[in-house]
């Protein structure tokens, strides 16, 4: 597998400026990576994690035919598969998206785990996308694909926005549902259009809660 070939090499990135942010790994000198992996059943469906000791690997989600009702929307993030032996990113990451969903506020605490995916240790246009958008772009907020290439450095980048976010290997972490056509118009996803607008509402109705 290409992502356990590639956990090979230990680089650590720097934190990010501002906010907390997680670190870009891999190792050095050791054999290929052990990967694990989990599920967890969310208010969007189920969403597979995989990792290793050394960082997240993806997130992957599935696809939404239909919005979730009132009960399922209101559903919280648990492990239904994998929970034992989960590494410490797996943890990490379980213990994100449960806040995500059930307790936004809390995202701003926790820490965001170690990623370990060959995407994000490359030195490309991509990763400069997916690391402002991660440090820039915050919960209940949108933006535009011609913006977000305007704070990654390239002002005439917005297609290659776009191909940033269709390769982003940790959605909802790394919050590609907040871009958005600068129509107004969400714009592909993933998960599927509606997973985006479940998403983006999601956020917007958790911010005015917080506001009171």
């Amino acid at each position: 597998m290409l992502i356990a070939n590639l956990c090979r090499d230990r680089d650590l990135s720097s934190s990010m400026a501002s906010r907390r942010v997680p670190k870009v790994t891999s190792k050095e000198g050791a054999s290929q990576c052990k990967e694990k992996h989990a599920v967890l059943l969310s208010p969007v469906g189920k969403l597979e994690i995989s990792g290793c000791e050394t960082g997240l690997h993806e997130i992957k989600l599935p696809k939404m035919s239909v919005l979730p009702n009132g009960a399922e929307a209101s559903a919280g993030c648990e492990v239904c598969e994998g929970a034992e032996g989960m590494t410490e990113p797996l943890k990490q990451c379980t213990a994100w998206l449960h806040a995500y969903f059930c307790e936004p506020a809390r995202t701003e605490q926790l820490p965001v785990p170690p990623f370990h995916h060959p995407l994000l240790q490359q030195d490309s246009f991509t990763k400069q996308v997916l690391w402002t958008l991660l440090r820039d772009v915050k919960f209940g907020e949108a933006i535009s694909y011609q913006k977000l290439a305007d704070l990654a450095g390239n002002s005439r980048a917005a297609r290659a926005v776009g191909g940033a976010m269709r390769s982003n290997p940790i959605p909802i972490i790394i919050p590609c549902h907040r871009v958005i056509r600068s129509s107004g118009q969400t714009g592909n996803y993933g998960g599927g259009n509606l997973m985006k607008e479940w998403l983006l509402s999601h956020e917007k109705l958790q911010k005015e809660k917080l506001a009171y």
